[in-house]
């Protein structure tokens, strides 16, 4: 029988999903574990694989089509199996438990997919009587590596759990389909220039590398449609400025002590956690301090409710190509020093590498934006929803200053609150940033 394809639903805020690509045309076969169709939702791209195996044999939306959670964009079965003219809609698992991608995708689910193809993979190496060992496998199908393309180096051929690392490490990112592709057309793909996330290779990427050269052709000027991250992005701020009436407000904040105490502390936090402490986690924990003494500031509206958090959670905007990503160190006002540096880099990098779940971009209760490492003095900074302030940083340069009667000079930054003034008035958000300037330019508090 024929097995629908559906939108799966990857969180519990997730209502559409925007088609990237197709990896499959209508009749193309599909296997186990093969990339089907990737999609965006909340700023991740996704890889959504197949259950079953069968014939591709319907596709109902295009590339950038927008699809409720839960709707059928395909069906998958036997050749010649009859499917409808056009997408039933939205399903629910009951009306159709064969599914080949769930209609309620949860994180796990979505793992438990990635584990099926892997398992086909393992099983077929067995067939042909290839050598592994246990460790080899488990990081072959950890890593969706077809374990028949590494070489092995242990006796008799033996593939090693060492040769599957360095095959991981060497070789190009490429999709499990345009492995095989390259394999059967013997093409290098360290020869081929990937058009997926991160430059991936593609099915369509070797394709092109099999195809002739195609005649060089002038155009007057390059279009590019506004989709993916950059219209989730899109969207998001037109929603945030026409919806809360933004206030901000800006403070030179002297940071000589910061300076002083991050020299002091560099050596020992990066010998503890192999970071360097930067000023983004000296700034993030004296925000942190600040809002857990003003809760208006550390609070969401949703509705026609005032929700004041409890929790202090930071989101900390990381640019990306082509985008930004937003993820949340948690219980910032009760971490050390040490423990938000550690934390900051590595979902920083998470976050370049465009390796953050759904869950670590939920659930900040205020946003930071750092600019400092450009030439910005100051900016204005748009609320991240339903947020109802922002805090913008911008770069430390020294400028003159008059200090007791006499012209100093200092090391200066600039800081921008922008706030929601249907929550918070002009008084309370100045005594915040107020507050946030007498903590970081006395920061000893930090450490207590």
């Amino acid at each position: 029988m024929a097995h629908g394809i559906f939108m799966p639903k990857l969180s519990s805020t997730m209502e559409t999903g925007t088609i990237l690509q197709w990896f499959k045309e209508e009749g193309e076969s599909v296997e186990i574990g093969e990339p089907i169709f990737e999609i965006m939702t909340d700023k991740i791209n996704i890889e959504v694989e197949a259950y079953e195996e069968g014939v591709l044999l319907k596709r109902y939306f295009d590339v950038d089509a927008v699809v409720p959670v839960n709707t059928i964009i395909g069906y998958i079965g036997e050749e010649g199996e009859n499917v409808p003219d056009e997408s039933p809609g939205i399903q629910s698992d009951e009306d159709d438990a064969e599914a080949v991608t769930s209609a309620q995708a949860s994180e796990a689910e979505v793992e438990e997919v990635v584990a099926v193809a892997a398992a086909a993979e393992t099983r077929a190496a067995s067939n042909e009587k290839l050598r592994a060992t246990p460790a080899a496998k488990r990081i072959a199908r950890e890593n969706q590596v077809e374990i028949s393309l590494v070489a092995g180096t242990g006796p008799e051929g033996r593939i090693q759990e060492r040769d599957v690392i360095d095959f991981i490490k060497n070789a190009p990112k490429a999709t499990p389909l345009a492995r095989k592709l390259a394999q059967s057309e013997q093409v290098d793909l360290a020869s081929v220039t990937g058009t997926g996330v991160n430059g991936k290779i593609l099915k369509q990427d070797i394709a092109g590398a099999l195809a002739p050269a195609p005649v060089a052709e002038v155009k007057p000027a390059q279009r590019k449609k506004l989709a993916g991250m950059r219209k989730v992005i899109a969207d998001r701020m037109i929603t945030s400025v026409t919806t809360a009436p933004h206030v901000t407000l800006t403070s030179d904040f002297d940071m000589t002590k910061v300076k002083e105490i991050r020299a002091q502390l560099l050596p020992t936090i990066e010998k503890q956690t192999g970071y360097r402490l930067s000023f983004t986690e000296i700034i993030i924990k004296a925000t942190s301090l600040a809002l857990s003494r003003f809760p208006s500031v550390n609070a969401a509206l949703i509705g026609d409710e005032i929700i004041y958090n409890e929790q202090v959670n930071i989101g900390l905007a990381v640019a990306v190509p082509d985008g930004l990503m937003v993820p949340v160190l948690r219980d910032t006002n009760l971490k050390g020093l040490a423990a938000i540096t550690a934390e900051a880099k590595e979902i920083g990098k998470k976050a370049r590498d465009m390796k953050l779940s759904p869950a670590e971009m939920q659930g900040s209760t205020f946003t930071i934006s750092n600019l400092g490492m450009y030439a910005i003095d100051g900016f204005t900074p748009i609320i991240n929803q339903p947020e109802t302030a922002i805090l913008g940083i911008g770069r430390i340069q020294d400028k003159p200053v008059v200090v007791n009667g006499a012209i100093e000079v200092r090391p200066m930054m600039v800081a921008s609150l922008s706030f929601d003034h249907r929550v918070i008035d002009g008084a309370p958000a100045a005594e915040f940033l107020t507050e946030l300037k007498r903590i970081l330019e006395n920061p000893y508090e930090l450490l207590v």
